[in-house]
């Protein structure tokens, strides 16, 4: 006999995992036994992709030639930078425009037969999506505002290679830090949509552009990667609104409208990646000279957690609430928020990918039937 059905697979174990662990009450969250917050504060991003994708901390020597194999793989074909020209000037959307252009990266991949079951090969195809993803979100926005792109500096890591191929400018320290933090945040969260997503593929032995590209489907949808945009419309419709925020969110929700950013199917408490982004929000307001968009979040989160109690009830803001005026504050689109969060979340993937492949089972749950048993056949002429 089959058990309960768990819509959702919510509390269902499906898998064991090195990579991530998420205490919902305590919220805490460590990436292979270290804390977020050392990560955040101590850690660059390619340092944490190669916790993640090696099981322990790289030295000085393999961080650097670990970083340069990174920089080697950046540039893009002509085939896929074309592309992402036609996509940007159809007026796609950016993160289907980033799932299609992960998929045709593969027609470019040096070791197009490497046997599935060769996680060398495997880590050495990841590294290159990973390291290409930031140039094809660049050359789109750069495409889409007719501008030429920029070509990837062999001089800058990936968080300040992205910013410069963005904007054609090198980022000032507080720019390069702050995108680089925002990467180590969303690297890895345990079994998410997306990642559960990526393994399921990777469990028929698929390569992994197409495991990374089923995990940027995934992370397209409003209820998993979306939020972050969400949360930063609402704060530009509470600007453009001239009101107090307070004012603004009592009547938002005196007329029941739900407020993004909330709410979590794991933490029970604030978010500790909402925490660390809420300090490096309000450091880019006092270096800006413009505190609206700090105040207007405290704010609404004060009243929701206080006035309302929702923290009582489980209720708290996860990181969706403060990456959007973070980026926001680093002139990035609203609606590259999301295909940033896959630049990052690909570390996960890939590495979510390795582990599963290494005792690897083909993931096939079942389905409760729930039609009729026995139904009589009426032949076309007399329906």
């Amino acid at each position: 006999m089959l058990e309960d059905v768990q819509k959702g697979l919510e509390g269902v174990l499906v898998a064991e995992s090195g990579l991530s662990s998420i205490d919902g009450d305590a919220g805490r969250l460590i990436y292979r036994g270290y804390d977020i917050e050392t990560l955040a504060r101590e850690a660059t991003y390619e340092e944490v992709l190669y916790l993640l994708w090696h099981d322990e901390l790289p030295t000085a020597e393999e961080l650097e030639a670990f970083a340069d194999s990174i920089a080697e793989e950046r540039e893009l074909s002509a085939d896929v930078l074309e592309t992402v020209r036609r996509l940007a000037a159809s007026g796609e959307e950016p993160m289907a425009a980033l799932r299609t252009a992960v998929s045709a990266l593969s027609a470019d991949e040096p070791e197009p037969d490497a046997d599935p079951e060769d996680l060398d090969a495997t880590l050495r195809k990841g590294r290159r999506i990973t390291a290409k993803i930031p140039t094809i979100l660049a050359a789109f926005e750069r495409y889409r505002m007719d501008e030429a792109p920029v070509d990837p500096h062999p001089d800058l890591d990936l968080a300040e290679n992205f910013l410069y191929m963005l904007t054609g400018e090198e980022p000032d320290d507080i720019a390069a830090e702050t995108i680089d933090q925002a990467l180590i945040l969303h690297a890895d969260h345990g079994l998410n949509a997306s990642t559960f997503t990526s393994m399921v593929v990777a469990s028929t032995m698929a390569d992994v552009y197409s495991s990374v590209t089923a995990g940027i489907g995934a992370l397209s949808g409003p209820l998993h990667g979306g939020a972050n945009q969400d949360v930063m419309e609402m704060l530009i419709e509470v600007d453009e609104s001239d009101r107090d925020p307070l004012d603004w969110v009592k009547n938002a929700t005196d007329e029941g409208r739900r407020i993004p950013g909330f709410g979590h199917r794991v933490y029970n408490v604030k978010d500790p990646r909402a925490k660390i982004l809420q300090a490096r929000c309000k450091e880019l307001s006092e270096a800006n000279g413009d505190e609206k968009w700090y105040d207007y979040t405290t704010t609404i989160e004060e009243y929701l957690t206080e006035e309302q109690g929702l923290v009582e009830k489980g209720i708290a803001p996860n990181v969706d609430f403060y990456s959007g005026t973070v980026y926001y504050q680093l002139g990035i689109p609203v609606d590259m928020y999301t295909p940033i969060f896959a630049m990052s979340r690909v570390g996960g993937w890939v590495g979510h990918v390795l582990e599963y492949q290494e005792d690897n089972r083909l993931i096939r749950p079942r389905g409760r039937y729930t039609g009729p048993e026995e139904a009589e056949w009426v032949p076309i002429d007399e329906r």
